[in-house]
Formats: C-alpha cells, structure tokens, sequence
C-alpha cells in the first residue's frame, strides 16, 4: 500500500509514527504543486491532516493516541511530497479563563501556498519555535518576516489571499517553508543564535 493510500484510509487516524523525522530526504525536496479540480485523495489527505491537529490540540485524545500538540503541519511531513499545507490556530481563553467566541483564529488547508508579498520589518518567537519533524530542542530566534501577504486554494479550487502579521504570520510561514524543503533551524543564526538586529519584532 502506498503512503497516502495508507493515510486516507476511512479508519486511519494520523498519529506520530506518520510523521517523519529530520534526516529524511522528502524534508529537504521542493514539493510539487497539486492540479485543479484536485483529486479526492488530495482533498481526504487535507482534512486528515486538519484532524490530526484537532486531535493533538485535545488533552484527552493526544494522551490516548501518543501526539505532540500541533497547530500546522505540512503533506511533506507525511512522506507526501506535495504542496499542501494544514493551520489549526486555537484562539485564547480571556482573562478569566472563558472560552473565545471564535475556536480558532485559523482554520484552514491551503494547497499551493505562497508569499507574495513580505514586510521589510522581521520577526522571531521569543520561546523559539518547534517541529514535529524535528524531536530535539534546537534554541536560536527563527528569522522571518513580520507581516506576509500569502495566496492559496481552497479544496474548492478558490483562490485566497490573505495578510497575516503576529504569530498566524510565524506559523505559516514555518509550513510553507516545509513545502519548500527548509526547516525552522535554517533560519537560525548558528553563531549568535539569539542575536537581536536592530527593528527585529519578538512575539511572546
């Protein structure tokens, strides 16, 4: 069986052992852009990947299932090497621990992703940042851009463009680059990992 056949199985949940690690080559190869009307398996593959996130988000079932908590991940992760991506991004409790009125600030599978259009000012997470792929702490601010125009498709074959800034720009841009074979390290400066120039933003 292959690996997205294996993947879309109706009764397949996507857990950890799906997930491959750094060292494998489908990590570093440029993915291929997906067709349009895309083909069932392409549309199955990014709810899977969506539900994956779901469940890694959820106490409960990432304990049972054995799941790191995830908020994107992306078809070359899962030995697919396509350019889809999936972003599960919870909104937060208020101050006084109530549920937001929306989930999530971001929901969405996007096949094709693209930055079109970038900010001058760059941006890093103050806690650094973390990969399913990746089962090591690496410490260092990941440089990237602070705001980002990014175009996609939808499973419908809609065109979107959308303009993130903050950490749904961070997260985005960490799965595109997946797509394109790098990873959130890359973007670490090996010599002075938590060098500050000048205009960097660090989101906490």
């Amino acid at each position: 069986m292959t690996v997205i056949k294996n993947l879309i199985r109706p009764s397949h949940l996507i857990n950890m052992d799906d997930i491959i690690r750094e060292g494998n080559p489908t990590l570093r190869a440029v993915a291929k852009e997906v067709t349009f009307p895309l083909s069932d398996e392409n549309i199955i593959l990014g709810e899977k990947m969506l539900e994956f996130l779901k469940n890694s988000q959820d106490p409960v079932t990432a304990e049972k299932m054995g799941l790191r908590g995830g908020i994107g991940l992306a078809a070359p992760q899962l030995d697919i090497s396509r350019r889809i991506i999936a972003v599960l991004l919870p909104n937060p409790e208020d101050e006084n621990g109530n549920p937001p009125a929306e989930a999530y600030a971001l929901r969405e599978v996007m096949y094709n992703p693209k930055i079109v259009s970038h900010s001058v000012q760059d941006a890093a997470l103050g806690e650094g940042e973390g990969c399913l792929s990746v089962d090591r702490v690496v410490p260092g601010y990941v440089i990237r851009h602070a705001r980002v125009t990014v175009e996609y498709f939808d499973k419908n074959g809609e065109k979107h463009r959308i303009k993130l800034k903050g950490y749904k720009s961070i997260v985005v841009q960490h799965e595109i680059d997946h797509i394109n074979g790098i990873l959130f390290y890359d973007r670490i400066n090996e010599k002075e990992p938590f060098a500050v120039k000048e205009g960097l933003l660090i989101i906490e």
